[in-house]
Parts: C-alpha cells; structure tokens; sequence
C-alpha cells in the first residue's frame, strides 16, 4: 500500500445515507479474486442504466467529478455486508479519502486495512461540504495533525485510532506491519531455541 499523510483532491458530494456494500459494489461483480478491476463497477446501479449507459441523474457521472478522489458521503456509510470487495472499489475508482458522519464497523477498518483513510466528521460539517462541493471544490488532508481544511481556511479536526494512524502513514497492510517487526521477531526466536 502507499503511505498517506499530506493529501489534496476534489471533493464528489454523495448525498445518501446508509449507503450500503452491495450499493458500492454489486454482487454481480464479485467474481474476481484480485483487488484490481473494480472500480468501473464502482455505484454501478446507480451510475449506468439496464444497457450499461451512463445515467444523467447521477452525480458521478459529471464532468466536474470525474478526477475526484475524495468522497463525502452520509451517516452509516458502508453499512450490508462485511465484502472487502467495497474498499476494493472505491480505492480502484480513485478515492484515497472518505468523508462522513459515521461507517459501519467492518468496512471502516477494510477502508483503513487497504490504503483508504476514512474521516468521521460531524452532521453540521459534512453538510457544509456537500453544499460547497461543486466546480472542483477541494479538500487538503493531513493524517499526522488530523486535520481537515480547504482553501478558505475552514479546518475540521478528526479522531483516529493510533494504531490505524500508524498503519497509513507507512503505507502497511497487517503483514507489511508484522514484517516491520522482524529483528523483534528474530531475537525472540534465537532466545526460544537457546532456551531448549
């Protein structure tokens, strides 16, 4: 994974709420077994129509969204079942960063377990950046101050578990963090065979 601390991107506001797994990613599109290829699947029932067209009515699919890599989306966001394939697609689309008010448990620690940060901030504050998020509004992320703030100068302050926050700032997945404890590992095993 890619280590993120200091991230800027343009905002793409998604006004729902209880957004669930199989909305991110259908299940029709969960046969593949590598973490590449989802994101063209990414909202796919709401972005594209029966013949596999892109919908008018759905934000994504606007110009102005097209480069965005910072999702902000409504409370409970993630919310179904427990499919790592979600995360897959989000970060296969394009977004580093997710915004909301509250996840479900399982996808917020997927998010976090596959490079993508996500970001609980309050009701009042991500209904603020819903209504600026036009016109390639962006958001500048710092992990390491858990801050965040746009050009204005608004800045909004997030909690994070500092374990979490130490796995995203090194880019490490849970064996990439184990494999950091190497010598560790190594002393302890030299010291249980001299033991025997």
């Amino acid at each position: 994974m890619e280590p993120i601390n200091e991230y800027k991107g343009v905002v793409y506001p998604l006004e729902k709420v209880n957004v669930d797994t199989d909305q991110i990613i259908p299940k029709q599109f969960l046969k593949r077994i590598e973490r590449q290829g989802f994101g063209q699947f990414l909202f796919y029932n709401w972005r594209f129509d029966d013949d596999g067209h892109p919908r008018d009515d759905f934000n994504l699919n606007e110009d102005q969204y097209r480069n965005a890599s910072i999702l902000v989306a409504g409370k409970n966001f993630g919310c179904g079942s427990s499919r790592e394939h979600a995360p897959w697609a989000l970060l296969d689309y394009g977004f580093k960063v997710v915004i909301a008010p509250s996840f479900a448990d399982i996808f917020y620690n997927n998010c976090v377990k596959n490079g993508i940060l996500p970001i609980a901030l309050n009701q009042d504050t991500v209904s603020e950046l819903f209504s600026k998020s036009k016109n390639g509004y962006e958001l500048f992320v710092e992990l390491d101050k858990q801050q965040v703030s746009d050009a204005s100068g608004a800045v909004a302050t997030f909690n994070i578990d500092p374990y979490w926050k130490e796995m995203l700032l090194n880019g490490w997945d849970e064996v990439s963090r184990t494999l950091s404890l190497e010598d560790q590992i190594k002393q302890y095993e030299e010291k249980q065979l001299v033991g025997e």
